[in-house]
């Protein structure tokens, strides 16, 4: 059965303008206030998929190498990366997450999630309403994942 195209564009727009505003309150909250969502972004990358070399992650964020190198300098500086030469061409450079940017990925998350269980709490669900919740969660992922 086929579900019609206004249908389709009322849940997009719904389901796009409630994802958005969720996303902005989120992105406020963050382990270190300094560190930009783009920076946040990298570290979250190299925890999940591991080491990468800058264009790579320029690719994966949808930036500049140059504007990555700029990013993975700041890390650095931080002591949040660290580079490595490639063992298959020195003349390129792996980065990889340090455990004080793992650190810091993890303790965003967990911030992140206690904040939006608080904003949950707030509106006094129901059982049934959380596991609506949690069913819509399943079906956007599988949106963002295909």
């Amino acid at each position: 059965m086929s579900v019609p195209d206004d249908s389709l564009q009322l849940t997009a727009t719904d389901l796009r303008m409630a994802t958005f505003r969720l996303a902005r309150r989120l992105r406020c909250v963050r382990a270190v206030d300094a560190m930009s969502d783009a920076q946040l972004a990298v570290l979250a990358t190299l925890r999940m998929h591991g080491r990468r070399t800058i264009t790579a992650l320029a690719e994966r964020e949808r930036v500049t190498a140059p504007s990555m190198t700029n990013m993975v300098n700041g890390l650095e500086e931080q002591g949040l990366v660290v580079r490595t030469p490639d063992a298959e061409d020195r003349r390129r450079v792996q980065v990889d997450i340090t455990d004080a940017g793992i650190a810091i990925v993890a303790q965003t998350i967990q911030r992140r999630d206690e904040a939006l269980a608080e904003m949950l709490g707030e509106l006094d669900f129901t059982e049934t309403e959380l596991a609506t919740l949690r069913e819509a969660s399943a079906l956007m992922r599988k949106v963002v994942d295909r």
